[in-house]
């Protein structure tokens, strides 16, 4: 399994590169190859409709298949955060689908070209797979982990060019931590979640009131 990530294509004869890390490509991690155990150091994740002391606003999610709702973590990553809002606001996920969706690993959304049912075998891939500008600057946190429901941003190698791609992850998966900026945690809708697959509609984001 490649990796989650945007990737640049080689176009050659009869050639497809699978996936390269290479400037404005957006990647993710591979699978593990067997369920990691949950760190010892990890904390909790918060109840439904909980959200941790000290988190920011509310994103709302809704799916073709039903809605879920994350917190985000400004105070540990505030330019992305910021980032991340600012598109949701814009309505820049509405109608988007989500071009991955790996069982016991992540679902992930982000790629505008996904509108486009005909460009499916670009999904997550090429040069026009975010909004076109880059956050700028790695807020990788060792507060924030990889634990199920975690929100995170996808990037092309340089955690600092991640723009709208972010996946959430469905297990524990510490391998991950330390290599990708993790913004937020869902806290309501989690069922939602194992039931996405590739090119599930992705309705409506919005920030909570």
């Amino acid at each position: 399994m490649h990796p989650l990530r945007v990737a640049r294509f080689a176009i050659g004869l009869a050639a497809v590169v699978l996936v390269v890390s290479s400037p404005g490509a957006a990647q993710a991690p591979k699978p593990a190859a067997k369920p990691a155990p949950k760190p010892a150091a990890a904390a909790p994740a918060p109840g439904p409709t909980e959200t941790t002391p000290g988190a920011g606003p509310v994103v709302v999610i809704e799916t073709s298949k039903g809605t879920f709702e994350f917190e985000t973590y400004p105070d540990d990553a505030p330019k992305t955060v910021e980032h991340v809002l600012k598109l949701v606001r814009k309505g820049f996920y509405n109608g988007q689908r989500f071009h991955r969706a790996v069982p016991n690993f992540v679902v992930q959304v982000g790629d505008p070209q996904s509108r486009d049912m005909s460009k499916r075998d670009w999904w997550g891939r090429g040069d026009f797979t975010g909004s076109g500008t880059p956050v700028g600057v790695a807020e990788i946190s060792k507060k924030h982990l990889h634990v199920k429901g975690a929100v995170a941003m996808a990037h092309p190698g340089n955690p600092a060019e991640a723009d709208s791609q972010f996946y959430v992850t469905l297990t524990t998966i510490p391998k991950l931590n330390g290599k990708y900026a993790v913004i937020g945690h869902v806290i309501s809708g989690e069922d939602v979640l194992p039931r996405l697959q590739v090119a599930d509609l992705l309705k409506k984001a919005y920030v909570k009131p």
